[in-house]
């Protein structure tokens, strides 16, 4: 592990091949992370070398990849700091992870006038599975606004509480602009409370340290392609007692225990809730692809997307003609700005020329544009690949296109 703060940023970027002769910047990580070699090796040795299915076979080769895939299990249970790892379940992405718990636990918990609350900067994927949810059990959805500057704080929530509230579900980091939420205070006072808890860790698994036990939320969930692994793979942490209460998500096959036309009996956790063959190779290579950010170092991970985060806010600051969007106290890799007024899918496609890669829309996060007055943003997300450089880089560019607009 690395002991310096600083990372060695130059050897850690040539661990991704895409920047190898390349004058690439890539500034969209919150949509999906670039992968490291190591990632896409795995993923070619798997399939070349290591390949059957899992759970099933008594041959040697099932057996092996289902230890590999079982040990992936394990290293998430450790990057989340969680009990057990039959409290982490497999699923396609946060997407996935969302709506199973929608769909089991909410669905076992959530009654007619139930209270859901959620807050303003939501990604649609923690919005439209409790809005199914609440028009489906006739329950209430309630919402959190952020201050002028885009900060959630714990009042905002706790005011918002009644005794109908039955869940809370929300964002660890804004998409959208970044924020930081106070997950750890939300989660205790709903726990005094005795409500369910859900955060979503897309945005905050590949910057910092999660530690369930230390948030002590019900529920987390994140998703591969954010955290330097493949895509179609993602992770729902379950507390054992609701996983283990609520039903299947889905039906077929290794979620079973018996079998009859009368009668079927399921399968222990995490078994459950991963019903078919799975991503076989998606989870064990998410496993590869922490580990790898381990050798890193968590920590330095997070300091050094600190680091490139404050330098590029302050260099866009002072662009003229620059507005950021969200002046937030707390922030985690994500910056959206407007320049002049101009749309962002032009200033996006004109930098596109020069080799910037920057997310442009309302990045699924419409009723966050709709709280600032705006359709949509251009979006600078980094990963650990970045630096300074490419946001004085993306300085110098938009000064090369000012007077195309």
């Amino acid at each position: 592990m690395l002991q310096e703060t600083n990372l060695i940023f130059d050897d850690i970027k040539k661990d991704f091949p895409i920047f190898k002769n390349s004058e690439l910047v890539y500034l969209d990580s919150a949509a999906s992370a670039q992968k490291p070699l190591c990632v896409i090796d795995k993923i070619h040795d798997l399939y070349s070398n290591n390949y059957s299915n899992v759970n099933r076979g008594v041959y040697k080769l099932s057996q092996i990849l289902t230890d590999k895939y079982e040990n992936s299990r394990e290293i998430v249970k450790n990057f989340l700091n969680a009990n057990l790892s039959s409290e982490i379940i497999f699923v396609r992405g946060a997407t996935e992870a969302i709506n199973l718990v929608a769909n089991t636990v909410g669905k076992l918990n959530i009654r007619k006038n139930d209270e859901i609350i959620l807050s303003r900067l939501e990604h649609h994927s923690n919005i439209v599975p409790w809005q199914i949810l609440a028009d489906m059990n006739s329950a209430v959805i309630k919402v959190a606004e952020p201050d002028i500057y885009g900060n959630i704080t714990l009042e905002s929530i706790t005011k918002l509480i009644s005794s109908n509230t039955k869940l809370i579900s929300l964002t660890h980091v804004s998409n959208a602009i970044g924020t930081i939420l106070p997950i750890k205070e939300i989660c205790k006072e709903a726990k005094s409370r005795g409500i369910i808890t859900l955060i979503d860790g897309c945005q905050a698994a590949p910057h910092m340290k999660i530690d369930v036990k230390e948030l002590n939320c019900d529920f987390y969930v994140f998703s591969g392609h954010k955290t330097y692994g493949p895509t179609g793979i993602g992770v729902l942490y379950g507390r054992k007692e609701l996983l283990e209460d609520a039903p299947p998500y889905q039906g077929g096959g290794d979620m079973i225990d018996k079998v009859t036309f009368e009668k079927t009996t399921y399968a222990p956790l995490p078994h459950k809730f991963e019903a078919g063959t799975p991503n076989i190779i998606g989870a064990i290579v998410l496993g590869e692809a922490i580990t790898w950010m381990h050798k890193i170092g968590i920590e330095n991970i997070n300091n050094h997307l600190k680091k490139v985060t404050d330098r590029g806010l302050k260099i866009l600051k002072n662009i003229k003609g620059i507005q950021i969007i969200g002046e937030i106290e707390n922030r985690a890799g994500v910056i959206s700005f407007l320049y002049k007024d101009s749309h962002p899918h032009d200033i996006a496609t004109m930098l596109d020329t020069y080799d910037i890669a920057l997310r442009t829309g309302h990045h699924c996060a419409q009723p966050t544009m709709q709280f600032f007055n705006v359709s949509s943003t251009l979006r600078a997300s980094v990963g650990i690949y970045n630096s300074e450089q490419d946001f004085i880089k993306l300085e110098e560019c938009i000064d090369k296109i000012k007077n195309m607009i």
